[in-house]
């Protein structure tokens, strides 16, 4: 158990089913409209899976945003490709307390660069690939070597999860 943060299908994000997205998917359209942008849709096709547990302490990521005067990288729980000025922010049947926070992976990518050329970022993190790859690295005994293994995480995470969401036309989130 914990918490990821995962790459979803064309089929969940449309899937009306419990664990299905279509009711943020639907949401997301309807702000895109209103700021006259065309609706999203993930690509067609597989594409290659994206989790990684959040296992590392974010106190010192969340520094480290502070540091560069980049506190948005924390606010979403949802990437998508497509370029967004601000956050667009979506309230569901699920959890009507606590609106989903869609940011564009665009922006994430640009904040999460900057915080990388300030931390540094072993070959091994920046070549991970696979499902549980930095996961694995955080947890061996190699990252506990590393200064700032948790920022070094987090920074590779958010890194790697804009660049899979811009790669592959999927959405990223929180599960």
């Amino acid at each position: 158990m914990g918490i990821y943060m995962v790459s979803v299908t064309a089929e969940d994000w449309h899937d009306g089913d419990e664990g299905g997205r279509a009711e943020i998917a639907s949401g997301l359209n309807r702000e895109l409209g209103g700021r006259g942008l065309p609706p999203y849709a993930p690509g067609p096709g597989p594409a290659p899976r994206f989790e990684e547990k959040m296992i590392a302490p974010m106190d010192g990521f969340a520094e480290l945003c502070r540091e560069h005067g980049v506190d948005d990288l924390l606010a979403w729980s949802v990437l998508v490709p497509v370029s967004l000025d601000s956050e667009i922010t979506v309230a569901t049947q699920e959890e009507p307390e606590e609106p989903v926070t869609i940011a564009g992976a665009p922006q994430v990518l640009l904040m999460a660069e900057l915080l990388a050329a300030s931390v540094p970022l072993p070959p091994e993190v920046l070549a991970a690939s696979g499902p549980l790859a930095l996961t694995s690295w955080y947890v061996d005994a190699c990252a506990r070597e590393v200064p700032g293994a948790d920022r070094t995480f987090h920074t590779a995470l958010y890194l790697h999860a804009a660049r899979h969401c811009l790669a592959h036309g999927c959405p990223v989130l929180y599960s």
